[in-house]
């Protein structure tokens, strides 16, 4: 199996914690859709990351129908969504409202890093702005409402606990001032927990 995509997207990222946690092998090819755009054209003329090419070359796009698949290719207890339906609900409340973080945070990026200033449009950027600090509210609320010691569905580490985590760690990253993390002191917690799992470190933010 290979993960085509570079790790400072938080989709491909999200990826390569989860296959690392299931226990999959795989390997890693950091071609970047910007920097390596021909090359990764030659691999995926959609030219998309995270791109995933199973062991009899089927291709597969986008991080979530990625998860989705790999999670069915392991026994239903191993699995990173939860089978309870009340459950699964609640994951995916908490994959939405990350990944919604995440998109907002790529815009962002985007718009700062490939416009030039005098071409970037402010009352966009405002809107972009509070869609993310919503996301991260609803996050902080749900996951101070679980307590410190336990994970987000259960007592072990599952895909909302990655995505939040990854989510995170994304914006910090890319925006350290778009988001302050005094404001939001569970998810602070919940992003170094994690981030100190060797499936984490296995797959730094490049």
């Amino acid at each position: 199996m290979q993960l085509i995509g570079m790790m400072d997207s938080p989709f491909v990222r999200r990826v390569a914690i989860s296959m690392a946690v299931l226990g999959m092998p795989f390997e890693h090819r950091s071609v970047s859709v910007f920097r390596h755009f021909d090359q990764f054209r030659q691999i995926n003329p959609v030219v998309k990351a995270p791109t995933f090419i199973d062991d009899d070359g089927t291709q597969l796009i986008d991080s979530s129908l990625i998860l989705d698949y790999l999670d069915h290719c392991v026994a239903p207890q191993a699995r990173l969504m939860p089978q309870d339906s009340a459950a699964r609900r609640r994951a995916l409340h908490f994959i939405g409202f990350a990944l919604a973080a995440c998109e907002k945070s790529v815009q962002i990026v985007y718009e700062r890093n490939l416009r030039p200033p005098e071409k970037q449009h402010g009352p966009w950027l405002d809107r972009v702005h509070t869609q993310l600090a919503a996301a991260y509210q609803t996050l902080e609320q749900g996951v101070a409402g679980v307590g410190a010691q336990s994970w987000l569905c259960g007592d072990r580490l599952m895909q909302p606990d990655i995505t939040v985590a990854v989510a995170w760690r994304f914006t910090q990253h890319g925006l350290p001032d778009a988001i302050d993390p005094g404001r939001y002191p569970a998810l602070t917690a919940l992003s170094r927990r994690a981030e100190a799992l060797p499936e984490f470190a296995g797959a730094p933010l490049e």
